[in-house]
């Protein structure tokens, strides 16, 4: 399994398991600060059915202890009902319990207890209950002398837990709405904040497409602004690269062109000499080196990337067609543009000219009568169809010129390059060339010219 290189789903993840803890550790820490508030309020209780003990709590005339008054909640007077009390009196061994405690009594543990002081224990109680007791100690004077009587209140703690774990039922949905709530929140945030990636995203693929020259820094946020500033600085580096490539190519083919112009003048000097076989062969040499020497040339002067603005084409293809009607092959020729006046192409107008004239000419080389240029709209691309009526090629001389480096005429020297140029010009923007049949019985070129930026 390939592990997830999403950026998003990594601050999603990260975000979610924070969250997550965020509002566990809340819900417990709500729960436990509910639990501490409830027994602090159950012990204010308490502690007032142990005043209201007190304060009815009497010696007898026979040195005993009474209530003048049992507390009033109706849980002591029901059998085993939650809530319990208990008087102890230590000097005599008497002891005073509620009706609710029956005939058990409660577990007071025997640890000393000074007067006015209140202690807090947790207690088995009536039926395997745990209890929260409150107890405290108080001296009544007797003829006998002072008595120690020690006073305990207690509550079953299912109670609580009761009240507890409803409060934890309550905040359940309220927790679960404040995560969705803080989750969309998140997504809000990680959005906007991949936001300048997808900037410098749609930047570069502007660069790649040639619409732009170079990323905009204004706006960047200073974290993405050394990622923008060294991307420019790459393309810096690039266009001077490919800039110098460019001269040392042209420089390498301008320095073969005269060699090869005195090569031309031997190779004739050979054939008036009667060495014909030796002359083709070098003849032949010579249109190889040629032909390489005329692509990197082409290549050196090819404008990689699409153009930021969009050339019409019939003022391109007009001026080709003035141009070829000057030739001694295309003067006897019907050369017709049926390209609309509005149809435009985001090419530079340079390489368009380098293309369908390249294409053009060999049209011209091969037609009998009649040369066609026009257009169609195939989807989101412009298709130009170059067409002649000469004898065009069957399939598999189709499948041959379509491959690299070939001509539409590799017999006659000098007779141009062929479709090498054109696909390397068609490549540079993204387009397609393709080879079929003209309606006419010849050739058809058709190429294809994306109106809008490919996919990287």
């Amino acid at each position: 399994m390939k592990p997830v290189r999403s950026l998003r789903f990594r601050l999603l993840a990260f975000a979610a398991l924070v969250l997550a803890a965020a509002l566990l550790v809340t819900g417990f820490s709500l729960s436990a600060l509910f639990t501490r508030h409830l027994e602090r309020r159950v012990g204010q209780e308490l502690d007032t059915h142990l005043n209201q003990l007190v304060g009815n709590l009497r010696i007898t005339p026979d040195a005993g202890i009474s209530l003048l008054r049992e507390p009033v909640d109706p849980r002591f007077q029901a059998i085993f009902g939650g809530l319990y009390w208990q008087v102890d009196d230590l000097t005599t061994s008497t002891q005073l319990r509620s009706r609710s405690l029956w005939d058990t009594q409660l577990g007071v543990p025997g640890d000393v207890l000074k007067p006015s002081q209140t202690h807090i224990h947790d207690l088995p109680g009536p039926q395997q209950s745990n209890l929260l007791a409150h107890e405290t100690m108080v001296l009544l004077s007797a003829p006998d002398g002072d008595h120690e009587v020690r006073l305990s209140v207690a509550i079953d703690r299912a109670e609580l837990n009761a009240l507890a774990t409803g409060f934890a039922k309550d905040l359940a949905p309220v927790l679960a709405i404040l995560g969705s709530v803080l989750m969309l929140g998140f997504l809000l945030q990680i959005g906007e904040g991949l936001r300048p990636v997808h900037h410098v995203l749609a930047g570069v693929s502007a660069v790649r497409n040639g619409t732009r020259k170079r990323l905009v820094a204004d706006g960047v946020p200073k974290e993405i602004a050394p990622l923008v500033e060294e991307v420019n600085a790459l393309l810096d580096a690039q266009d001077l690269t490919i800039s110098r490539a460019r001269d040392r190519a042209a420089n390498l083919a301008h320095g073969l062109k005269t060699p090869l112009s005195a090569l031309t003048s031997d190779i004739e000097r050979l054939r008036a000499k009667g060495e014909t076989d030796i002359a083709d062969d070098i003849s032949e040499l010579a249109h190889r080196m040629r032909r390489h020497m005329e692509r990197e040339l082409a290549r050196a002067r090819l404008r990689h990337g699409r153009s930021q603005e969009r050339t019409r084409l019939k003022p391109v293809v007009d001026g080709i067609f003035r141009a070829l009607k000057r030739t001694p092959a295309g003067e006897d020729l019907e050369l017709r543009n049926d390209i609309g006046a509005t149809v435009a192409v985001p090419v530079d107008a340079d390489d368009l000219n380098e293309l369908v004239g390249n294409l053009a000419e060999n049209a011209v080389r091969f037609a009998r009568s009649q040369v066609l240029v026009d257009t169609e709209v195939a989807g989101d691309a412009v298709v130009i169809r170059i067409s002649d009526d000469g004898p065009g090629l069957d399939q598999a001389g189709i499948i041959s010129a379509s491959g690299k480096d070939q001509r539409l005429d590799q017999s006659e020297l000098g007779a141009g390059l062929g479709l090498a140029i054109s696909s390397d010009i068609v490549d540079s923007f993204g387009g397609l060339l393709e080879l079929g049949s003209s309606p006419s019985g010849g050739l058809e070129v058709r190429i294809s010219i994306p109106l809008t930026a490919p996919p990287p």
